[in-house]
Parts: C-alpha cells; structure tokens; sequence
C-alpha cells in the first residue's frame, strides 16, 4: 500500500500543470492533499475524483483559502471532517478516514507567520492535536498523519537553521512541539530509512527562488504511531516532482487498504 501526500498549493492549478498525470504514474493506493484552496464543486469533475472511487474534501469556509482532501479506491470505515473545534474545522484543517487497520489523518497544518494572532491560532492547534492524539493513541488505535506540518523539526531540515530560528515554522518551541510529538509514539518515516541524510527537503519559496538552489524546509511528513513500523516498507521524498512550491512525500506498507 502506498501513500502519498502533497501540499498542491492550489487544486486548480496544480491539475493544469499535470496533477493527473502525477498520480498516473505514481498510482498511490490512497493520496492526500492540502492546501486545496477550493471547494469540490468549484473543480472540474477529473479533479473533484483524480480517478479514484472516493474522496473526500474538507473545505474551508472562506473559499480560496486552505483545505485538505483525501482520495482513495477503498471505501473507509468512517470519515470526519475535523475533531470537532471549529475553529479549525471551519478553515478544512482536517480529514479522518478510517482504514480499520489505522486511523489516517490528512492535516494542514496553520502558518503562524503573519503575526502574533496566528502563531498564538497555531501554537494552540499543536497542542491541541497532541492532547487528541494522544487520546486515540490511548484507545489502543494505530495512527498515519501525514500533510504539511509547517514546523521542521531538525537542524539537518532546513537549509540555514541559525538564520532561521526566528522564523515561524521553526520557532524553538515548534521544534520542542514536534520532539513531543514523537514522544507520545510517532516516527518520522523518512528520517527511518534516511537517516542524517541533508539537503532533503520538501518546501521551497516561490518568492526567494529557492529552488534552484536547493535552499528548502522539509516541512511535509508522514509519520506513523510505532506498531505500524513492522509494516514500513520505505519511504521518501519526491523532490524532482514539479507543479507546487512543495514536493510530494510518499510511503509505502506491506499491508492492504481495507
């Protein structure tokens, strides 16, 4: 089984620089995308489904802004749109489907780079996401979170980590977030098979031209909660894939989708 998740920037435009044919050649058994910045009717019908049996989209209120949305052949369990605070339901933060086997949450993540109101929305989102996992943790579920987390956790996952210690995205306390994040049962799949590995990132800015230079956050993650280990196959970063200022990150299991 094969997972794959991806911050579009933009359904839309990201099917017209050839979003479909990505997932032709890649074929994940169950694809995520955030930053959707639309609502499933606003899309053209190849979009609104990308070929898949299922999907399912959490929009936000105002339109244009945010989203995430989910796609797969096999019918889930159950799906949510969100926890339940509205706050970030509101702004299509979240989608839950349930695959029996683990409980899959397709998350995009707030930027608290605009200012003190937002990096507060967001420090309380992450502390908010940890208290709920770690409740469904407790339940005796396996958990895959996957979406663009906006927080780096390691030195090694930006590209000039002392000049960006006063930048949203990796604040000390969002790197001490993610540190206690893990420790209430995640692993970072790709740090799993990659190790130290530098220079891998997922995210680079349009505005700085980026890029070109390799000058990147690794921002986008799949983590698994740790008696999925045993199922990890590999995992990585699809960083020479084009159509958004992220790349897709992917990971794949030795079970099925049920």
């Amino acid at each position: 089984m094969k997972i794959v998740t991806w911050n579009v920037n933009g359904i839309r435009a990201s099917y017209k620089k050839g979003l479909s044919d990505f997932v032709s050649s890649e074929r994940p058994d169950i694809l995520c995308l955030q930053e959707t910045k639309a609502h499933r009717e606003q899309v053209e019908p190849a979009a609104q489904t990308l070929g898949y049996r299922h999907d399912y989209w959490s929009s936000a209120t105002r339109k244009g802004y945010s989203g995430v949305a989910t796609f797969t052949d096999r019918e889930p369990r159950s799906v949510l749109k969100g926890w339940g605070q509205d706050e970030y339901d509101s702004e299509g933060r979240l989608m839950i489907t349930d695959h029996e086997c683990f409980v899959l949450y397709n998350i995009y993540f707030p930027n608290g780079g605009s200012g003190e109101p937002r990096h507060n929305f967001k420090q309380k989102f992450l502390k908010d996401l940890n208290q709920h996992v770690a409740g469904v943790l407790k339940k005796g579920r396996e958990v895959i979170l996957v979406g663009d987390y906006n927080v780096a956790h390691r030195e090694i996952d930006v590209h000039d980590p002392v000049r960006l210690s006063k930048e949203s995205g990796f604040l000390p306390e969002e790197r001490a977030w993610f540190g206690s994040f893990l420790e209430l049962g995640f692993l970072d799949t790709f740090r799993l098979f990659h190790g130290d590995q530098r220079d891998r990132y997922s995210w680079w800015s349009y505005r700085e031209l980026a890029r070109i230079s390799n000058r990147g956050w690794r921002i986008d993650y799949i983590c698994i909660s740790r008696g999925l280990q045993k199922y990890l196959k590999s995992a990585d970063i699809l960083d020479r894939v084009q159509g958004s200022d992220h790349c897709p990150v992917v990971a794949e299991f030795d079970f099925e989708v049920t």
